[in-house]
């Protein structure tokens, strides 16, 4: 279960969020991700599962999400791990901007970097390809851990690049066009199943519906 933190202030402006502020989650934003916990509750209810782990960034936004998400499962003592690479990408001068403000400060930069961020850094900060050579790494151990143990779950609870570029990865995408292909949103979760034969994407970007209990899009195929 990878999912996107829920609403923070940035998100509602459409402002970059990345390593150097930890903003919390709004209001709003806590009340999302107790209803994304109940759409998980109600899909897991077609997966027996044992044995769960939870990992997140060590982001507030995301440790808030991840607490809320667990105690809406039922599982408030399966404590996420904090793992920082699995940090939010580090925006460097654009932190806090939005997109056009960006374009504005960096009209050339910000061309290269919307046409291929996986390689293009920004300023003084970091381009896709770090944020995926961390946070893989940083999944590895949870990811082998599911490919070896039966019947069991794990939640990360991580930040917009990151889940896109994992979703990238799984769905075998060019990584370049991983903004382009991919969405993300607050409080939104994606399921990934892992046999260690083969990586099955089941769910993407799913955005829970207000009725408690009711999982969009139906019961998870086979």
């Amino acid at each position: 279960m990878l999912v996107r933190h829920a609403t923070t202030q940035a998100s509602e402006e459409g402002t970059n969020l990345g390593q150097r502020t930890d903003a919390p989650l709004l209001t709003a934003g806590r009340e999302l991700a107790r209803r994304t916990g109940l759409a998980l509750k109600a899909e897991l209810e077609s997966l027996p599962f044992g044995a769960l782990q939870a990992l997140t960034s060590p982001a507030a936004r995301c440790r808030q999400t991840a607490s809320l998400i667990l105690d809406t499962l039922g599982r408030p003592d399966a404590r996420p791990a904090a793992d920082p690479g699995l940090w939010e990408i580090d925006y460097g001068a654009w932190e806090g901007l939005s997109a056009e403000q960006c374009r504005r400060r960096d009209p050339e930069l910000r061309a290269r970097w919307e046409a291929d961020p996986y390689a293009v850094a920004t300023p003084g900060g970091e381009s896709g390809a770090d944020v995926a050579a961390r946070a893989f790494a940083a999944l590895r151990p949870t990811e082998e851990w599911l490919e070896s143990t039966p019947d069991a779950v794990a939640l990360v609870v991580t930040h917009n690049h990151v889940v896109r570029l994992r979703l990238s990865a799984a769905l075998g995408l060019p990584m370049a066009d991983y903004r382009r292909r991919v969405e993300a949103h607050p409080g939104a979760y994606s399921l990934i199943t892992l046999t260690g034969e083969r990586t099955a994407v089941r769910r993407v970007n799913v955005l829970p519906r207000a009725e408690a209990g009711q999982v969009p899009g139906g019961p998870i195929p086979a």
